[in-house]
């Protein structure tokens, strides 16, 4: 009887080495695995990352070129006013208007604030 129970013993053990040996290789094949897959989602990250850092200067150079939109709109309107106001005048003299009387801003003096006196 107990030789018996001994060789149950032995067969049972046997089977057991031979099921953990057979669970580690899964193992050792899984983790394997899991380490490619963890250095190609480490490449992807960091390719998504260089992806990100480049859009995120494109949107902060559009926001400063914004900014100098706006900063810049109120001598851009005039701008923009003058130039209307002179292309108006010139369709007026190609059409026989004479401009060449009217004044149209003093912005220089012929003598100076200090020739006064």
């Amino acid at each position: 009887d107990a030789q018996q129970d001994y060789e149950k013993m032995t067969q049972d053990a046997s089977a057991k080495r031979t099921a953990d040996s057979k669970s580690l290789t899964e193992k050792g094949n899984a983790k394997a695995t899991a380490e490619e897959n963890l250095q190609a989602e480490s490449e992807k990250k960091s390719g998504t990352t260089k992806e990100l850092m480049a859009t995120l200067e494109y949107i902060q150079s559009l926001h400063g070129e914004c900014d100098w939109l706006i900063q810049n709109y109120a001598a851009r309107k005039e701008a923009r006013a003058g130039e209307m106001e002179s292309l108006t005048q010139a369709k007026a003299v190609l059409n026989g208007a004479d401009f060449s009387f009217v004044q149209r801003r003093s912005s220089r003096r012929f003598l100076g604030p200090d020739a006064q006196a």
